[in-house]
């Protein structure tokens, strides 16, 4: 085989590769970027989550919320996963208010970070 010819062959496998690859996320359930719907709010990890979201606001803001609950939640594959939960947590004396939040998980040596914390207004 002459060299053009395996730099061609070479160059149709890595595009094959390439396509099939969010082909075979798509297949698990995930889509490469798109939002999935998280199946069960209440899932330890996604607790774990939710509690580190209320921990991160009350350090930024100064603030004493406590998580009530998950209501919903969404994730979202990216070079990590995004995580975009409603939350319903309260203060030591007012009601639950209900919040969104949006927390990336890194992979590797795992670590979260929170984007985004706001209150939905009702």
């Amino acid at each position: 085989m002459a060299p053009k010819s395996l730099h061609i062959l070479l160059a149709a496998l890595s595009l094959m590769v390439v396509a099939l690859v969010p082909i075979s996320a798509a297949s698990r359930g995930r889509i490469v970027g798109g939002w999935q719907p998280i199946a069960n709010p209440n899932a330890p990890e996604i607790l774990k989550i939710a509690k580190f979201a209320i921990s991160e606001h009350n350090k930024q803001k100064n603030a004493a919320l406590v998580l009530v609950s998950v209501v919903k939640g969404e994730s979202q594959v990216v070079a990590g996963i995004n995580y975009r939960l409603v939350i319903s947590a309260k203060d030591s004396a007012a009601a639950p208010k209900t919040y969104s939040a949006v927390v990336y998980s890194k992979p590797g040596p795992k670590s979260l970070k929170l984007t985004s914390f706001e209150k939905i207004k009702a």
